[in-house]
């Protein structure tokens, strides 16, 4: 299965972490965790970000609802599970 499926598969089974950076990042750019669904569910792979020493990171980019572009940061902890760790919104131009 394709990381971004396995990261799908997490997001509609409701299994999956939002850390406090990502909680507090998303509340400032005015979104909730709907946006954040949403984005994985339609979104993509941007970037694969593999040199830190607690695992492989990846950068999703999709929409929220309401349109705007998001990006969500995310890992897989070694016990399989998914931590958001970081979520903003694209600005224009961007």
């Amino acid at each position: 299965m394709a990381r971004i499926q396995k990261i799908r598969q997490r997001v509609i089974e409701r299994n999956y972490y939002l850390s406090s950076h990502a909680e507090d990042e998303m509340y400032d750019d005015g979104l909730s965790r709907y946006d954040i669904e949403n984005a994985i569910l339609k979104g993509r792979i941007k970037k694969k970000l593999s040199e830190d020493i607690r695992g492989t990171r990846y950068k999703i980019e999709g929409p929220a609802k309401d349109g705007r572009w998001i990006h969500i940061i995310c890992r897989f902890k070694e016990n399989g599970n998914l931590i958001i760790i970081t979520v903003y919104a694209l600005k224009e131009g961007l």
